[in-house]
C-alpha cells in the first residue's frame, strides 16, 4: 500500500444526503468476518448496496504485520470499488489512529467495532466488551480523528462532505440492558453538537448476551433514534431480512404489512379464506429518524436484496463468480458463498435457487475448475428447463 491508487472516493455522508434527497434508507452490508472481502462487497454494490464495511481488522496486528495488512484489506484499482469503510478492532487509542492512517488513503472512512459479541473479542477488551469503556472509546475516536486531521485528511464532518480528501470516523455498538447506560455510553462517545467526535452511528439493538436468534429490541430502537437521530446519522444492524419485511414503520418505507401479517408470514402459515374476527392490528412500532439499514445474513443470502428482489436471482450468482475471478478467494469461501445464495433466503421468501440434491452436488465439487464446470451444466438445464416450462431444478 505503499503507493495511492487513482480512488475517486465519496464522503459517506454525501451518500446519507443521497439516500435522504431520494426519500430512501441508505443501504449498507454488514462487516462479516471472511465473508465481506472485495469480491463479495463488489457483487452488493452492483445490485443498489450504497456503503459497504470490510471484515473487523484487529488493528494492533495491522500495524505490525505486513501480511496481516496484504490479506485484511483488499482494494481494486481496475474496476469498481464499492465505497468502502475499515471496521477496526481496537482497544487503544494510538493502535486505531495508527492503523487508520494506513487504510485511509485507500477507503471512504474508519469504524470502531463496539459489538462483536464472541468470547474471545470481549476477552481482550475488543468489540461488545468496550460497550463498558465508554470514555475509551471516546479518546479513541478523538485520537483518530486528531492523528488524520494531522495527516491532512478532511475529517470536519459536514464541513468535508465535498473534500476530495474527506473521510468519516464512525462507531458501530450493541445496547445495554439498561437502556440509561446506552444513553450514556452515546452521549460521552458522540461529543458536542457543535463539532461531535463521530460522523454516525450504527445500532445493533441486541445486548452482548442476545442471540441472534431474538428479534432486535425494537423498543431500544425508537427510544435511542429518536434521542439521538436529529444529533446523529444512524444505521440500523439486525433482523433486515427483507426491505418488504421489516417489522417496523417508517417515511423511508413503502406502508408497512400489519403485524398480523407479519406474523403470518414468518410462521408460514396457509392464508384462510375466513375473515378474522379481530381487525388486523398496526406495526407496533413507528421509527422516523432512523437514516440507514445494514444488513448481514440476509445479504450473504441475497445480495441483491437491495435492488427489492426478494430472493437471490441467478444473475447475482454469476456477478460473485466474475468478481471471485478477479479478486480470488480461498476456494472453500467461494463454495460456501454459492451455498448460501442457491439455497433459502432469511426473508419471507424461501424459495431456493437449486434444491437441496443439487447444492449437494454442488458442494462435491473438488476445486473452481469442476465448479465453473457444474455451473455451465445447470445454466444450461436452466434454459432447456424454461423452455419447456420447468420451474426450478
Amino acid at each position: 500500500m505503499a503507493e495511492t491508487p487513482n480512488l475517486d472516493l465519496i464522503h459517506p455522508l454525501k451518500l446519507f444526503d443521497i439516500a435522504k434527497n431520494e426519500e430512501r434508507f441508505l443501504y449498507t452490508s454488514a462487516p462479516m468476518v471472511r465473508y465481506s472481502k472485495l469480491a463479495f462487497r463488489q457483487t452488493v454494490y452492483a445490485y443498489n448496496t450504497d456503503l459497504c464495511w470490510t471484515p473487523m481488522v484487529l488493528a494492533k496486528e495491522f500495524n505490525r504485520n505486513h501480511f496481516a495488512r496484504d490479506s485484511d484489506f483488499t482494494i481494486s484499482t481496475n474496476s469498481p470499488q464499492p465505497p468502502t469503510i475499515v471496521q477496526f478492532g481496537a482497544n487503544s487509542p494510538q493502535e486505531l489512529a495508527r492503523a487508520s492512517t494506513l487504510v485511509i488513503p485507500f477507503s471512504n472512512g474508519v469504524d470502531l467495532n463496539c459489538g462483536c459479541p464472541q468470547s474471545w473479542a470481549c476477552s481482550e477488551t475488543l468489540g461488545a466488551a468496550l460497550m463498558e469503556k465508554r470514555e475509551l472509546v471516546r479518546d479513541m475516536v478523538v485520537e483518530t480523528r486528531d492523528h488524520l486531521r494531522r495527516d491532512g485528511w478532511g475529517v470536519g464532518k459536514e464541513k468535508d462532505i465535498n473534500n476530495p480528501k474527506g473521510r468519516s470516523v464512525s462507531v458501530k455498538i450493541r445496547v445495554h440492558k439498561d437502556l440509561r447506560r446506552t444513553i450514556d455510553f452515546i452521549n460521552t462517545v458522540l461529543g458536542p453538537d457543535q463539532d461531535r467526535h463521530i460522523d454516525w452511528l450504527t445500532i445493533h439493538p441486541r445486548t452482548r448476551s442476545t442471540p441472534s436468534s431474538t428479534p432486535i429490541n425494537l423498543e431500544a430502537l425508537e427510544l435511542l433514534t429518536s434521542t439521538f437521530g436529529d444529533r446523529v446519522p444512524i444505521l440500523l444492524s439486525g433482523d433486515v431480512f427483507a426491505l418488504n419485511a421489516l417489522p417496523f414503520t417508517s417515511p423511508l418505507l413503502a406502508p408497512a404489512p400489519t403485524l398480523t401479517q407479519t406474523l403470518s408470514a414468518t410462521t408460514n402459515s396457509s392464508s384462510s379464506t375466513t375473515p378474522s374476527k379481530n381487525p388486523p392490528l398496526p406495526a407496533a412500532y413507528h421509527i422516523p429518524k432512523l437514516a440507514g439499514l445494514m444488513s448481514a445474513r440476509a445479504l450473504l443470502c441475497n445480495p441483491a436484496l437491495y435492488a427489492g428482489h426478494d430472493a437471490c436471482p441467478w444473475a447475482a450468482v454469476e456477478t460473485f463468480l466474475s468478481n471471485a475471478a478477479r479478486a480470488p478467494l480461498p476456494y472453500k469461501l467461494v463454495l460456501h458463498h454459492l451455498s448460501e445464495m442457491c439455497g433459502p433466503g432469511m426473508g419471507p421468501n424461501k424459495a431456493a435457487l437449486l434444491n437441496k440434491q443439487v447444492r449437494t452436488g454442488l458442494m462435491a465439487c473438488g476445486n473452481m475448475f469442476d465448479l465453473i464446470d457444474f455451473l455451465d451444466g445447470l445454466r444450461e438445464l436452466r434454459r432447456d428447463g424454461r423452455e419447456q416450462g420447468v420451474v426450478g431444478i
